[in-house]
């Protein structure tokens, strides 16, 4: 049970600072450092608080793949250096995946 609450604890934690590096990286002018490491922390704080096959298949559900492609498509495009685009394309995904 206590390993449980560690996974736990860590995820809330990698969450947090996930979205506190994304909301740093939009707040000066989309870093592309602060908002891949942001994208990567959160993506990686969500395995692990619910796990990382509930994670594969909350993403990978047949009606939410156009979701997922903008999601991840836009993590992809703000880690290859182009933070306005790839921003866009995930905020459209994270709301096409949380409707």
């Amino acid at each position: 049970m206590r390993h449980y609450y560690l996974h736990l604890k860590i995820g809330m934690g990698l969450t947090g600072f996930g979205v506190f590096f994304l909301f740093f990286g939009m707040i000066l002018f989309f870093d592309k450092a602060l908002l891949a490491i942001g994208n990567i922390l959160f993506v990686a704080g969500l395995s692990f608080v619910i796990g990382l096959e509930r994670t594969f298949k909350f993403f990978f559900q047949r009606h939410k793949m156009k979701a997922t492609g903008f999601f991840l498509g836009g993590v992809f495009v703000v880690l290859i250096g182009w933070p306005i685009v790839g921003v866009v394309l995930e905020v459209y995904g994270f709301f096409l995946l949380f409707r």
